[in-house]
């Protein structure tokens, strides 16, 4: 069974193994796919093949081979791989299902961060980056869009128009053209069915799509039909048919009913953030982020089956996080059908907290593991230390017998004892072939007709060790020499307003008011505030990118800073569509030429592609793939590599964990909990946070190393958190827990718990 999907870059080819089941008796929250292949081929044709007949493979990025989707209705999967293994195009192949045995009827509701086609599929696809047109107000439109209420109220006019017509053939006409119209929605669903099955079945699907054909035909003569052709008793029968149709689609749209729905969205609205004001602005003047808001208000509000969320907690503060944690978290206790959720997310205490089941793409395949990532790294390594352990007391035993028989064998052919020669190749025989795994994978006594069924060269298999994990592994280079001591970066009664809008003379409210902080070099220093507190405007204070209303700054005269953007991975696209071959005439952008051009000399090829190399960005994936390319996560690493080899000796990131996998998050929360200069970190990654400002070593929360100041060799080391509200900065002596539970309270008033 093969499918595809082509967009103007790439090509989705899947192609998977169908059982009846799928079919017949589907559960459209549930999926149990198996031998699943997917394949990312460049440009739309579906790329070039090698082969003959069924051995054809196409060329291109193949991203699943073999492998099993197994989805258990209404479970929670953490959807966890390394940038650029495909998770986008898996999420996609199911919303769009691609993938044959994903029910037709199936609603699959998709949120996500970058753009994708959307011609001619029948999921919710819920793009918080496309452009807003004009429309109604926010609640109104998350409503109509989670209800398809537009739609619906549509077929009640044009079927109200027919109904109140003077006309006696009117409701019989409106009746016939609604039918029409949802024939060839039908038509569709039987053609793409028709084109995904193959054998028996896909005949029998062509022959329903041919027998439908012509009922559509016979409908479009039906709807051209004169008058004097249609009967007394058939104009009956269809204006009553209309008239009770009329009614059915009222009762959806009934006020009762609609009435539920607003109040739900308006719950969901508020708990993402959105204020009465926001509720009542037109849709289409929302920013990017509060779109992606709206988005994501519509996708929790919706029924549906299957619903994945990619990136949800881009864009929400920690106060949205929360809720949106612990809504998830209530859905089973909420929903009578809760769906089945697979979430994407950088966040590991979010995604720890609300889900169940881990899905972990890796080596072009699917592990499911029943638990959080910190017991499944736990497990991991406790399997990998009793796996070598046996297997070193195998080896042992196995050494010890080969030598025994050796022996047997040696003295037998010396006394010409033809039983004991026997008796030693029989000996080599059950080594050779029956030596391996004591155990089965449920870790019972090995039975090799249970365990092992069907013929394979040996009885047993090797014990095969897992390999130990190679995480990402950043290594911060270290700051250049100050020269002498001093304050890094210092605010003095610092105070800043923005300019009054034109054609005012008011001036407006200060954003932030009266900050005094001061930056050595090793201080680790947190930010945390709620969207709109005034962290981005405090930053761009501190990178001089704006200039104070009212007090100083004052920086070291040899300070070097490294100022990561959230913005970041837009800029570099925008400058590498700047570089756009068809206009330029130059090649592609790549990470490796974008550093050549900017370190003039200071560092060589080798130099630059060790850094990137180290940052997740190797060989020709640096140096071929263009930087439009290159998946989000991908895009951090290049802009992280674009500030590191300048050495600056304080780094300002402002949410620098979006768009990274798990693991880059991990490894770079290791390097800059002890890295030697100072850090500034705005983030609502309370797991990063913890680990990177307050020191801590461990998941279990903010226990550890973390105080406002603690020995280090070379001096003293500042860890401090800081809440920044209503443009004041405040320490928070109890760090990252103590804004964590004023979140948490918050939270339950909202919930009205």
């Amino acid at each position: 069974m093969t499918s595809m999907a082509a967009e103007s870059v790439s090509t989705i080819l899947v192609s998977c193994k169908q059982t009846r089941f799928h079919i017949e008796s589907p559960n459209y929250r549930e999926l149990d796919i198996e031998g699943l292949n997917i394949t990312v081929t460049s440009g739309g044709e579906g790329g070039k093949s090698k082969g003959k007949g069924k051995s054809k493979v196409s060329e291109g990025t193949e991203i699943l081979n073999n492998a099993k989707l197994r989805l258990k209705a209404g479970s929670r999967y953490a959807l966890m791989g390394k940038n650029g293994s495909g998770k986008s195009t898996l999420l996609r192949a199911i919303a769009e299902k691609l993938i044959p045995g994903i029910p037709e009827k199936t609603r699959v509701s998709i949120l996500q961060q970058t753009n994708a086609s959307d011609s001619n599929s029948d999921h919710v696809l819920l793009d918080a980056s496309s452009a807003a047109g004009d429309g109604p107000a926010v609640l109104e439109d998350v409503v109509d869009k989670a209800t398809a209420k537009s739609e619906l109220e549509q077929d009640i006019n044009s079927l109200a128009d027919g109904v109140n017509s003077p006309d006696p053939f009117g409701a019989l006409r409106a009746l016939r053209k609604l039918r029409h119209e949802q024939m060839q929605k039908r038509l569709f669903v039987l053609d793409k069915d028709a084109r995904l099955r193959s054998g028996a079945r896909g005949l029998q699907a062509r022959k329903a799509l041919a027998e439908f054909e012509k009922t559509v035909a016979e409908s479009v003569a039906l709807t051209e039909q004169q008058e004097d052709g249609i009967t007394p008793e058939t104009l009956e029968t269809e204006t009553q048919e209309a008239v009770d149709l009329l009614a059915e689609l009222h009762l959806q749209v009934e006020p009762s009913r609609l009435a539920d729905i607003e109040s739900r969205a308006k719950k969901i609205l508020a708990g993402l953030g959105f204020t009465e004001a926001y509720l009542n602005r037109p849709a289409h003047s929302l920013s990017g982020g509060w779109r992606m808001r709206s988005a994501l208000a519509t996708a929790l509000l919706q029924e549906t089956d299957i619903l994945i969320l990619d990136e949800p907690t881009n864009f929400l503060d920690l106060l949205g996080i929360i809720w949106l944690q612990r809504h998830l978290e209530s859905l089973p206790d909420t929903v009578p059908s809760p769906p089945t959720l697979i979430l994407v997310s950088h966040d590991r205490d979010f995604a720890t907290s609300c889900c169940t089941d881990l899905l972990l793409l890796k080596d072009k395949d699917l592990t499911y593991f029943h638990g959080d990532l910190a017991t499944y790294e736990a497990a991991q390594s406790e399997r990998r230390q009793y796996l070598t352990k046996m297997k070193d007391a195998q080896d042992k035993q196995k050494a010890h017998i080969q030598q025994t028989i050796q022996q047997n064998m040696a003295q037998g052919r010396k006394a010409d004892d033809q039983n004991k020669i026997r008796q030693a190749k029989s000996r080599q025989k059950k080594l050779d072939d029956r030596w391996g795994l004591q155990t089965s994978a449920k870790g019972t006594r090995f039975k090799l007709n249970r365990d092992m069924a069907g013929f394979h060269a040996t009885a047993r298999s090797e014990i095969d060790i897992p390999a130990e994990e190679r995480g990402v592994n950043i290594a911060l280079p270290s700051p250049g020499e100050l020269r002498f001591p001093g304050a890094l970066l210092t605010l003095e009664n610092v105070s800043f307003r923005y300019p009054p809008p034109k054609g005012t003379k008011n001036p407006s409210a200060p954003t932030i008011t009266d900050i005094n902080l001061s930056i050595g070099m090793g201080d680790r220093i947190g930010i945390l505030g709620l969207n709109g507190a005034g962290k981005s405007t405090l930053i761009r204070l501190l990178v001089e990118s704006s200039r104070p209303s009212t007090g100083t700054l004052t920086k070291h005269p040899r300070l070097k800073l490294g100022y990561y953007s959230q913005h970041a991975v837009e800029g570099l696209q925008t400058l590498a569509r700047a570089h756009d071959p068809a206009t330029t005439g130059t090649p592609d952008l790549t990470a490796l030429g974008l550093l050549m051009k900017e370190v003039e000399g200071e560092l060589d090829e080798g130099e630059v592609r060790g850094m990137l190399g180290s940052l997740g960005l190797p060989g020709r994936l640096a140096s071929d793939v263009p930087i439009l390319k290159l998946s989000g996560g991908q895009l951090v690493r290049c802009e992280l590599a674009r500030i590191l080899w300048k050495r600056p000796h304080c780094l300002v990131l402002d949410e620098v964990t979006t768009h990274l996998d798990y693991e880059t998050v991990t490894a770079l929360r290791e390097a800059l909990r002890d890295w030697e200069g100072a850090v500034v970190l705005v983030s609502h990654d309370r797991w990063f946070m913890r680990g990177a400002v307050e020191g801590s070593r461990d998941d279990e929360g903010s226990e550890g190393d973390e105080s406002e100041g603690e020995e280090e060799e070379g001096g003293l080391r500042r860890r401090i958190v800081y809440r920044l509200r209503a443009g004041k900065l405040a320490v928070l002596q109890g760090g990252v827990q103590e804004f964590e539970d004023g979140m948490e309270k918050r939270v339950k008033k909202l919930l009205g718990d």
